[in-house]
This record gives C-alpha cells, sequence and structure tokens, in this order.
C-alpha cells in the first residue's frame, strides 16, 4: 500500500461533454485556487459544442485530450488519469465551481490518512448554496448507494471531516496510484454508480475514504442529459452489474427488496418502461460480471460484510446514530431514487423481516456524462 505524504504534485482533470457553457466558470474557479494545482487537463468526450476549440482559446494553458466519441464519465475520467502525472488527481465535474481553498484542503486531508485513496468533499447546489447535494457516499446491502444530506439543508450537520465509504467523482481527489492500480474506472459502467463500483474495489483492497467539508458547488445539469436512456434506466443498469459482481448470494433477498421498490415506485411515477430497459440493459454484461465476482471477493483484503455494513430497515444511513466504518466515524452515504416504497403486500413482511435497510433513495443527476 501506498505511504501517505502530502502529494508532491497534484492534477485536476475534468471530464467534459457537451459543456461549453460551464466551462469558463468552472476553469476559472481551478485557477483560483490557493493550492494552485500542477497540471489542469479537460477531456472532452466527442463533444459536439465547440468545447475542446474553446478551452484552447479562452484557456490556451491547459491542456485538451480530445477522445473524438462519448466514452461517459468513466473513460473520460481513466484518460485524465493516464494522462495526468500528479501524485493525486481531482476530478470535477464540467457544471462544478470550486471554492478557493477546495484543493488545498482536499490535498491536506490525504496527506494526513496514509491508507487513504480518495477525498470526499461537500458538493452544494450551485443555484441554492444552502442545499446539500452531496457530502460522502454510502453503498447498502439492498445495492442502493447513497448520498449523505442530499436535498438537506447545509447547517453545520456536515461540517466535520470524518471517514465515509466513498466519494462522488464530481468533485473528489483521488490517489493516482491507487486508482490506477485497482483497475481505474470501470468503462462498462458508462456513468452512474461507476465512483460507487470504484470505491468498493478500493475498500475491499484496503483502502479507505475520508470526508473533507471543502465546498464545491454543483449545478447538476452540466450536459443535455445521459445518452441512451434515461438516468433512473442508468441506475438500475449499472446497480445489477454492481451486486452481481460484488454482492454475496445471502444479500439477495436485500437487492430483490430494494429492486421491488424501485419498480413500483417507476410504475407508480410512469417510468416503468425505462425501469426495465434499464435492467434489460445489464443482461449481456451480467455472465462477465459473474465471473469477475471469484477474483473480486477471493483477492479483497478486507472482506466485503466490513466494507458493507448491514443498516436498520427505514430512515437515513447517514442519520443512524452510533453508526461506524471500520476504525472510525462514517459521516456519510449516497441514493439514486427518491422515497420509494415496497409494493402492497410486502411492508408488512419486511417490518418482520431480520434483514435491516434505509429504504430513502434520492434522484441523482450527474454531468458530462
Amino acid at each position: 500500500m501506498l505511504s501517505a505524504r502530502m502529494p508532491r504534485s497534484a492534477a485536476v482533470v475534468i471530464p467534459c461533454w457537451n459543456g461549453r457553457r460551464w466551462l469558463d466558470g468552472c476553469l476559472e474557479s481551478v485557477l483560483a485556487q490557493t493550492r494552485p494545482p500542477d497540471e489542469l487537463i479537460v477531456v472532452d468526450n466527442g463533444s459536439a459544442d465547440g468545447s475542446a476549440e474553446h478551452v484552447r482559446e479562452r484557456f490556451p494553458d491547459v491542456r485538451v485530450v480530445e477522445l473524438g466519441r462519448n466514452t461517459g464519465f468513466a473513460g473520460g475520467a481513466n484518460a485524465g488519469l493516464r494522462s495526468a502525472a500528479g501524485d493525486a488527481v481531482a476530478l470535477v465535474n464540467q457544471d462544478v465551481r470550486l471554492e478557493p481553498d477546495w484543493l488545498e484542503r482536499a490535498c491536506r486531508a490525504l496527506d494526513a490518512s496514509p491508507r487513504a485513496a480518495s477525498v470526499a468533499t461537500k458538493m452544494l447546489d450551485l443555484s441554492d448554496p444552502s442545499l446539500v447535494y452531496d457530502a460522502g457516499d454510502i453503498l447498502r446491502r439492498d445495492g442502493a448507494c447513497e448520498q449523505r444530506g442530499r436535498f438537506e439543508r447545509d447547517d453545520g450537520r456536515f461540517d466535520e471531516p470524518g471517514e465515509i465509504f466513498g466519494a462522488c467523482a464530481g468533485a473528489a481527489l483521488y490517489r493516482r496510484e491507487a486508482v490506477l492500480e485497482a483497475g481505474g474506472f470501470d468503462e462498462r459502467f458508462f456513468l452512474y454508480l461507476e465512483d460507487a463500483d470504484l470505491a468498493l474495489r478500493l475498500r475491499l483492497a484496503g483502502w479507505t475514504c475520508v470526508y473533507e467539508p471543502a465546498v464545491a458547488l454543483h449545478a447538476g445539469e452540466g450536459s443535455a442529459g445521459p445518452p441512451e436512456r434515461p438516468v433512473h434506466a442508468w441506475v438500475e443498469r449499472n446497480t445489477l452489474l454492481l451486486v452481481t459482481r460484488a454482492f454475496p448470494w445471502r444479500w439477495l433477498p436485500l437487492v430483490a427488496w430494494r429492486q421491488a421498490g424501485w419498480a413500483w415506485h417507476a410504475l407508480r411515477a410512469g417510468r416503468l418502461g425505462g425501469f426495465l430497459r434499464g435492467a434489460l440493459a445489464a443482461l449481456p454484461l451480467l455472465p462477465a460480471m459473474w465471473r469477475e465476482r471469484r477474483a473480486l471477493r477471493g483477492g479483497a483484503n478486507v472482506p466485503v460484510e466490513e466494507v458493507v455494513p448491514s443498516h436498520r430497515l427505514r430512515g437515513h444511513t447517514w442519520a443512524e446514530r452510533g453508526y461506524t466504518a471500520p476504525g472510525r466515524q462514517v459521516v456519510g452515504m449516497r441514493s439514486v431514487f427518491r422515497d420509494e416504497y415496497p409494493p402492497p403486500g410486502l411492508e408488512w413482511v419486511l417490518q418482520c423481516s431480520p434483514f435491516r435497510m434505509s429504504p430513502r433513495i434520492a434522484s441523482r443527476k450527474r454531468s458530462v456524462e
């Protein structure tokens, strides 16, 4: 495992897809950092709005990596990680604006945590900075991923540093070598939950993630929308990929319960077709995920039961009293749909169930991807 030190160099990578209208604000906030980045890279995912040309003209010192096609957030992030030479690499969404001390504080947090491969930061809503977008992520045994504080007021509850499951890659700092050793982002995920999957693999390898409440303002709509399918369909697809590769069989009832809840909520919201298309889109990749699970689980330095602890049935995971991660207090985690409940007739069964879960899932919107 890598030894901790203040990163000798830190790069900022901005994956971009049709983000010209956001890039000026994002890049200007990066250039105004109290700890300037040693490298600033924009990875263009085949934009059709002239984003790459605009950056070259407006910001000549910024390096532009053009991929020529949309490889998703995962592909763009990997290209940036490979192109950068920094010990640490910050991934920043195109529709994010950083507070001036963001990079300095994130680098300091990484330096202070020898076992940390990543730093999650406090993401607030750009249009209303009193609202929390994400203050760190939590993966649950039902397959849902929660965003700590999503839709809550930034009232001081999310100002304490600490250990957390993983970081939202929209504004996070990574130890470059650790991420590359873990295989980087899985580009088959394309977008949505690719950061949760990476966080899980890093945790299984023995790394941790720390939360530092350095502020990044996020618009949450930095692209015209995800390609091929709606957000909830991408989330459904990638949830199935993640749990197939990493979760033990005994968690299947929890995953089935969550899937039933999502399907019921999708039906009520008139989105059942998209939800089912997302599930069907996962099918071609499930055999590969199944084949990979033996190597992932067998090579883990930390058991998955410790990485993904159990939680109570109802309420926010991050609001549970006394909830801790291995070795430290945990300060949060992420989700993906919003306040759905299990189908009629299932609620009483679950209330008597020995399984412990929290049901709230919040809508997640990611730019660039």
